[in-house]
């Protein structure tokens, strides 16, 4: 295909994504992307995500990712999974982190019900172009198909920014949580059979 021509889609990922959806792991993730490498520099986290992202069952897998790519290649992705299984897989990470931090134990995220977005994130010169709503959407649609009748998310305070965004894509804050340091709010968006 000529790269000149327009194309976008929204497609299951593949564990060949794994350098480009680690690196953007890392960018959603922030300070905690920090707490995992136990490093100030959150791309030293990049190999972590990597090798998480290509195994197939765990919270970062490639099995639980959707990625957007256009003419310009692999711009944004968003990983999630059904909220009851968060302990099971969240256990081979923590296997990981526990070998240079034991004892680490981050609290629950999500709960059984939900659907649970765990990270999204657009390309930073990709951004500003609906990438992040069109993510978002195709997530909720595939919970909905999964039988899901909700989409729950947790969104540090400090970024008001995403939470406008969430928002604007129809979630509602439904309470706080403390997680890994900071205090997040907990959204949910109720899925209809039209998503």
């Amino acid at each position: 295909m000529n790269r000149t021509e327009s194309y976008e889609t929204i497609r299951a990922a593949t564990p060949d994504d794994a350098p480009e959806v680690a690196a953007l792991m890392i960018l959603s993730m922030g300070h905690i992307a920090g707490i995992f490498a136990n490093s100030d520099r959150y791309e030293d986290a990049i190999p972590f995500f990597e090798t998480f992202f290509r195994d197939d069952n765990n919270q970062y897998s490639y099995a639980n990712t959707l990625v957007y790519e256009d003419e310009t290649g692999l711009a944004g992705s968003i990983t999630g999974y059904d909220g009851a299984r968060l302990h099971e897989l969240r256990e081979p990470i923590l296997n990981e982190l526990w070998k240079t931090q034991p004892g680490f134990s981050p609290g629950d995220e999500t709960e059984t019900g939900e659907y649970y977005l765990d990270c999204i994130s657009v390309k930073p010169d990709r951004q500003g172009k609906g990438i992040g709503k069109k993510l978002i959407s195709a997530f909720c649609g595939h919970a909905a198909a999964l039988g899901f009748e909700r989409v729950g998310l947790i969104v540090d305070q400090a970024n008001p920014d995403a939470r406008r965004l969430y928002a604007g894509q129809g979630f509602e804050w439904m309470g706080e949580r403390d997680f890994m340091g900071h205090r997040y709010d907990h959204l949910v968006k109720i899925l209809t059979k039209n998503v």
